[in-house]
């Protein structure tokens, strides 16, 4: 059965920005050549004009974000809907909520509707209390209007299981596994060898950078500590205020070419990874699957993904004592070793597109058996 599909709630494809244009990006092209019809919808600003990547269709809508801030988030989401109502899709995508579930009873009345219910939006401490109330709210709505529900980590299944009593699919990210040419090109990389620190997130409050540095600052390391992120926000301009007279931290902005990326994370001595809220995380897996010693958070999330196979922190002080401490020795091989097993049999963008294919058949079929037989 081959379906005419929409995905909706991105920035768009190719991806520029993150997490759900990154998966938008693989499952939209794996689709297509399974057969199946794809349209993702980008905004206007997008720097890809094209109208097709990949066999993949796009749709270009209108987003005013850059004029008037996070309210053109709604109306850029209002416009792909209204667009997507006139196209007849027998399924929409939905990635995430924040600022589409309000319009949720304008969404396409013919379409099964699937919502990835994204990663509690509302715990982000970025936020103000009444925006994570709003965030709430929107989260209440987007279970409302939805038909299914997929969900990027297993605590996230947990707790819409426990919050609404609703049943959604797990389908993680993926993330490629090295081949032939790159792990050539890594051993030929001109960084020196496990000589530094790395992190490389959104510059966010809940992304624990702060801390992470913090722990550095105060440590002895004769390492650098390299910071990969876009630090244009204000959160950022503070990061970079605040550690400015330590010379081992170097700022080195945002870095979307992978190549470079999974080059970094494979010749780090260590991967600080401080997300602490959210699903399943993109450059989580990417550092695993680049076969970086992984330091994280110490939260529910991470360890659903990394369980014993990494170290942890709560604080500076902890991050200090990893910074100064850990070895690469036998047992922390073993902990590269056995996170690159969950990228090649659990992570793996194959398994993952499948998931997907798989979920939408599916949903279409059921949702269909339902309508025969009314």
């Amino acid at each position: 059965m081959k379906l005419k599909i929409a995905i909706l709630g991105t920035r768009g494809i190719p991806n520029y920005y993150g997490g759900f244009e990154h998966i938008s990006e693989y499952v939209s092209a794996g689709l297509v050549k399974k057969g199946h019809s794809v349209t993702v919808y980008n905004s206007h600003n997008h720097p890809y004009t094209s109208d097709t990547w990949n066999g993949v269709n796009i749709v270009h809508c209108y987003d005013p974000e850059y004029l008037v801030g996070t309210a053109g988030q709604f109306a850029y989401d209002f416009n792909c809907l209204m667009d997507a109502r006139k196209r007849k899709f027998d399924v929409v995508l939905l990635m995430g909520y924040t600022s589409s579930s309000v319009w949720g009873h304008l969404y396409p009345p013919n379409s099964v509707i699937i919502t990835n219910m994204d990663g509690l939006e509302w715990k982000r401490s970025k936020y103000s209390k009444p925006v994570q109330q709003f965030l709430k709210y929107a989260e209440k709505l987007a279970v409302k209007h939805s038909q299914y529900y997929i969900s990027d980590s297993r605590v996230i299944r947990s707790y819409l299981k426990d919050k609404y009593e609703v049943d959604s699919r797990y389908i993680p990210y993926g993330a490629d596994l090295f081949s032939d040419q790159e792990r050539e090109q890594f051993d030929k990389s001109e960084v020196l060898k496990e000589d530094y620190f790395l992190l490389m997130a959104r510059m966010e409050p809940e992304n624990n950078i702060e801390t992470i540095l913090e722990g550095f600052n105060s440590s002895s390391s004769q390492k650098s500590f390299m910071v990969l992120g876009d630090t244009s926000n204000r959160f950022g301009k503070f990061i970079t205020h605040r550690f400015k007279n330590d010379d081992r931290i170097q700022f080195k902005g945002a870095n979307f070419d992978n190549s470079v990326v999974r080059a970094l994370q494979n010749n780090s001595y260590l991967y600080f990874h401080g997300h602490s809220v959210g699903g399943t995380n993109p450059s989580l897996l990417e550092a695993m699957a680049s076969e970086a010693l992984i330091a994280a958070h110490n939260n529910p999330f991470n360890k659903s993904v990394l369980n014993s196979d990494a170290f942890y922190f709560d604080n500076a002080n902890e991050v200090r004592h990893l910074v100064e401490n850990v070895q690469r020795k036998d047992t922390e091989r073993e902990m590269v070793k056995n996170n690159l097993y969950k990228i090649q049999y659990q992570f793996n963008w194959e398994v993952v597109i499948n998931d997907y294919e798989d979920f939408i058949l599916q949903c279409y079929q059921e949702q269909h058996g339902k309508a025969a037989k009314a």
